[in-house]
């Protein structure tokens, strides 16, 4: 798991640079077969190296590393058993978390969204690491891929590490777009068939890869 406990470092550093994590907040997982590399408790995000990562098997038992996993291990656990999963990526972002506070849904106001499956649930509230906060996190997450949490943060996940934490930065920047408009007026929302144009043109002009110039 060498591979896996360095991408999950690299993605801590990231997130904190980024300012979606402070301190010892948020947390981050790969996973690869039955083992996941995890951030420890306790560990700060903005150093954290390959080292300090914890391995963990799909029931939560300690593999290796010289730390206990973080205190979220059930909810990434629960994640990882709910959906097709390869990262999660759970943050504590200024403005997704101060909306969690707020709204019960954020609404689709931008195609980015669409990479979430829509718009996006707010999991009501659970005291941090137990299995309750696990339980209404998955169901919020229920045909999405990204939830904010009612006064806590944001979690999303994907099939690998770098998509994961590419979607955290994409749902906190829509998180601000959508509390801007709100400030002007009322967002609108792209309705079924927008959205569905949208994914016919991503697909017919593969939208988001690179492509060869033509002759």
């Amino acid at each position: 798991m060498a591979s896996e406990r360095e991408r999950v470092a690299e993605a801590c550093r990231r997130l904190a640079a980024e300012g979606l994590v402070l301190g010892t907040s948020g947390n981050v997982s790969e996973r690869t077969g039955e083992r996941i590399a995890i951030t420890p408790t306790g560990g700060r995000l903005t150093e954290l190296a390959a080292a300090e990562i914890t391995v963990v098997d799909r029931a939560g038992q300690h593999v290796d590393g010289p730390l206990a996993a973080t205190s979220e291990l059930a909810l990434h656990l629960a994640i990882y058993d709910h959906f097709d999963a390869g990262a999660v990526v759970h943050a504590h972002p200024p403005i997704g978390t101060a909306l969690a506070c707020v709204i019960d849904e954020l609404p689709l106001v931008h195609y980015g969204m669409l990479a979430f499956g829509g718009s996006v649930r707010v999991a009501p509230y659970a005291t941090f690491g137990s299995e309750e906060l696990a339980e209404r996190t998955v169901e919020a997450l229920r045909d999405r891929n990204a939830a904010l949490m009612a006064n806590h943060g944001t979690v999303n996940f994907a099939a690998n590490l770098g998509t994961a934490v590419e979607n955290a930065l994409l749902l906190e920047w829509t998180c601000e777009v959508f509390w801007r408009a709100s400030a002007v007026g009322t967002p609108r929302t792209l309705d079924a068939g927008q959205q569905q144009a949208v994914l016919d043109t991503v697909a017919s002009r593969r939208y988001g890869t690179t492509q060869e110039a033509a002759p």
